[in-house]
C-alpha cells in the first residue's frame, strides 16, 4: 500500500533531484523513494551484521588451542 507523505526541501536540491530524476529515467518520486529503501536496507544489514559479529564474540573461537593450563602446571610445581 503507497502511502503520500508531505516533504519540505530547499527549490535548489528539488531542480538538481528533478536532473538526476531524469537522467535515470524515473520521476523524483522514485528516485527518493528508491534511496529511501536502500538507505533501511543498509541499516537493517549493519544491524543484523553487529548482531552476528556480538553473538560470535559472546560465542567465542576455537583455534584448536588445547585449553587453558593452570600455572602450576605449566610451571611444573
Amino acid at each position: 500500500m503507497k502511502q503520500n507523505i508531505t516533504l519540505s526541501i530547499d527549490k535548489e536540491l528539488i531542480n538538481k533531484a528533478k536532473l538526476v530524476a531524469a537522467q535515470r529515467q524515473i520521476s523524483v518520486s522514485g528516485l527518493l523513494r528508491n534511496e529511501l529503501r536502500r538507505i533501511i536496507e543498509d541499516a537493517e544489514g549493519y544491524d543484523l551484521a553487529e548482531r552476528k559479529a556480538m553473538n560470535n564474540l559472546k560465542k567465542g573461537f576455537h583455534f584448536g588451542g588445547k585449553g587453558v593450563v593452570c600455572r602450576e602446571d605449566l610451571h611444573g610445581r
